[in-house]
């Protein structure tokens, strides 16, 4: 039973980002619909010894209303270094940090060299995943022609790429129309993001919602799978 899941990109997500992808077959990147500000695409969290910290990449905004996130562009240089400092002050003194600082650094240079937001997120995510041992296949929806409508979008996509089962987030649950799925043949299912495991992690309290890349420094690449859930609740 083929599994889809459509959501935008984000900056270096949180493990909840990754557990969904790794219950699914394929994972479109939904880049093609209208970026929003203050949200998660240019902006994640990490924990430092003041309490969680926004990373922020700077993005060009004005007089772009309307701009679809595949469209959104950087403004000013050096960003990535920036946020590698940063990485190192909040992480240094974490058990896995030392190991990861060459994968960091290396993501980090590439992700600089790009102009489009989309392309660094993609490039996070992508790497990430392997870090992470997910080998679900990830696509872009700008690669599709699609409906107007933000279901009938989605409908059109799943059965486009051949998914007879679509994956959802919870937050969709006020928006999303089950029976237009149902009636194209198409299941629902809701990803639960309750039960995860807290692992050992400096400055406590104890924070889930940050970038995953928190999960990856204090318990290491091999373990790091292990705080995944990688569940996935019922439709209804």
């Amino acid at each position: 039973m083929p599994r889809l899941a459509a959501v935008q990109s984000s900056y270096v997500p949180w493990k909840g980002y990754f557990d969904l992808i790794a219950a699914v077959d394929e994972f479109v990147l939904y880049d093609d619909v209208q970026y929003t500000k203050h949200d998660w695409r240019n902006r994640n969290r990490i924990k430092t010894r003041e309490g969680v910290r926004w990373l922020t990449i700077p993005v060009r905004t004005t007089g772009r209303f309307g701009q679809r996130i595949n469209q959104v562009e950087l403004v000013g240089p050096h960003w990535a270094r920036r946020h590698l400092r940063s990485l190192r002050q909040a992480y240094a003194g974490a058990p896995a940090f030392c190991d990861l600082l060459p994968w960091l650094e290396d993501v980090y240079q590439r992700a600089e060299q790009e102009q489009r937001l989309s392309r660094i997120n993609e490039l996070f995510v992508r790497e990430l995943c392997a870090l992470l041992g997910i080998t679900t296949r990830i696509t872009r929806a700008a690669d599709h022609r699609l409906p107007q409508g933000r279901v009938e979008r989605l409908v059109e996509l799943c059965r486009q790429r051949g998914a007879d089962e679509y994956l959802s987030g919870p937050a969709a649950r006020s928006y999303l129309d089950e029976e237009a799925f149902s009636t194209a043949g198409i299941g629902v299912r809701w990803m639960d993001y309750d039960g995860y495991l807290e692992y050992p992690q400096l400055w406590p309290p104890f924070e889930h919602r940050v970038s995953v890349l928190d999960l990856l420094v204090h318990v290491g690449v091999e373990a790091a799978p292990c705080y995944l859930c990688r569940t996935a609740g019922s439709g209804r």
